[in-house]
């Protein structure tokens, strides 16, 4: 989830409301031409032979000790239940973000391949129940705060990977590249790409029901924590409004386990000054506990996209997302091609709204979330060289295109026809790989 913090480091002085909502303006909306683009991206770390078994955390500790001493042009981080996340560098072009990362995973590859372990791009573990890797304050304070809603937290944590695609916020102008019409674009096409590459269908080695399991445990974690805000307004003030009225996960302290307090929002915080006042510090903090599909960081960082399969499967959902967003013909088809679907919302906050439920549930089954995808591949596809993407990417995308989004299909759909098979052979035994 990469979610270090951003930027407060002024001394440690208690905040109002109005300076809260100066400065979420300032630090989550730094508009501009669109120049750069970045991904993180998750995996689960599985046995190289056997998948089905758990990787200790003796191994998965000596294997990330050895990935700690190779160069990566990536920051390299570790998720709570032990998924890996390279997060690239902004790069100037699609291509040289795709290159930096590509040879970054090439490294971690061998390292891994050398203890017998592997990378697996799937939104959602099928096999492996929740189990924490990492024994930090932050964590402890987030599992204690999620468990209160039930498990979903803990399987978000643990046992869910995903491909984040990271934009500039866009011109302060409007028009197609400007941040008002990238941030609704967003949240409208994000329905699309749920749609698109779902590939998380089972849970506990059992089909859900829905093809993206890992977008369904983030709608139960709540709107507080991992919704949007509504969209009828200015970004800016939406966002800082959403920040204010969110909980807050914990209050920090220097020595003992962080306070967490229940049914507090920031604002609360504020108004009450207790367990004490919170500070620019703190504010930084609370930033990097929501988790919505949508989060602006300076940047807007896509967070609703399942890991892919395959070893470059994470290079298709980035190439379309930045072709749709960065080029202006793709961006303005892909407007024109949502704004239908987005009645479907019911004006409702993403992901928490019958469009994003309806493509988590559904993928490209849904008729309507098909035809808008194929048009928005299409749309893509022909900007995609006007980006300067290479050849290998744009066959890529079409592979994809005809493979998935023509037939209605998604990656979900490969591994329930794979189960089906198994199902078949077996009469009713668990999934192997």
């Amino acid at each position: 989830m990469s979610d270090s913090a951003s930027g407060c480091t002024e001394p440690r002085t208690a905040v109002s409301e109005a300076e809260v909502e100066a400065l979420v303006s300032g630090i989550c909306f730094k508009t501009g031409p669109p120049r750069t683009i970045g991904v993180e991206v998750e995996w689960l770390v599985h046995e190289l032979r056997s998948p089905r078994l758990p990787v200790t955390p003796e191994r998965l500790e000596a294997a990330y000790a050895a990935l700690r001493t190779v160069p990566l042009g990536s920051a390299l981080t570790v998720e709570p239940g032990g998924q890996l996340e390279l997060s690239s560098p902004p790069a100037a072009s699609l291509t040289e973000c795709v290159g930096t990362v590509s040879a970054d995973l090439d490294r971690v590859r061998a390292v891994l391949a050398a203890d017998d372990l592997r990378l697996v791009g799937l939104g959602h573990d099928p096999w492996h129940t929740p189990r924490r890797f990492l024994r930090e304050r932050r964590y402890d304070a987030l599992e204690a705060c999620l468990d209160r809603g039930g498990p979903a937290g803990r399987h978000m944590m643990c046992t869910s990977a995903s491909v984040q695609v990271c934009l500039d916020a866009g011109h302060e102008e409007p028009g197609p590249l400007g941040h008002v019409r990238r941030w609704w674009l967003a949240h409208q096409l994000g329905a699309v790409l749920v749609a698109a590459f779902a590939n998380s269908p089972l849970l506990g080695r059992r089909r859900t029901g829905w093809r993206s399991t890992r977008q369904l445990l983030w709608t139960q974690i709540g709107p507080g924590r991992a919704g949007a805000p509504p969209l009828d307004g200015s970004p800016r003030t939406a966002w800082a409004r959403h920040v204010l009225d969110a909980p807050v996960m914990c209050v920090r302290r220097d020595d003992g386990p962080w306070h967490v307090p229940e049914g507090l929002t920031f604002r609360d915080w504020i108004r009450s000054g207790r367990p004490r006042p919170p500070t620019r510090e703190d504010l930084d903090y609370h930033l990097t506990t929501l988790f919505p599909p949508v989060r602006p960081r300076g940047h807007l960082e896509l967070r609703m996209i399942d890991a892919q399969p395959g070893d470059d499967g994470w290079i298709v959902p980035l190439a379309v997302t930045a072709a749709l967003f960065d080029d202006p013909e793709a961006a303005e088809s892909a407007y024109r091609t949502v704004k239908p679907l987005a009645e479907r919302a019911l004006g409702r906050p993403a992901p928490h709204n019958p469009l994003w439920v309806d493509a988590a549930r559904s993928g490209l089954a849904d008729p309507e979330l098909r035809e808008a995808a194929v048009t928005c591949f299409e749309a893509a596809l022909a900007a995609l060289p006007r980006l300067g993407a290479a050849p290998a990417v744009t066959d890529a995308v079409t592979t994809y295109l005809d493979r998935y989004v023509r037939r209605g299909r998604c990656p979900a759909d490969d591994l329930l026809d794979r189960l089906d098979g198994r199902d078949r052979r077996t009469h009713g035994k668990d999934l192997r790989s």
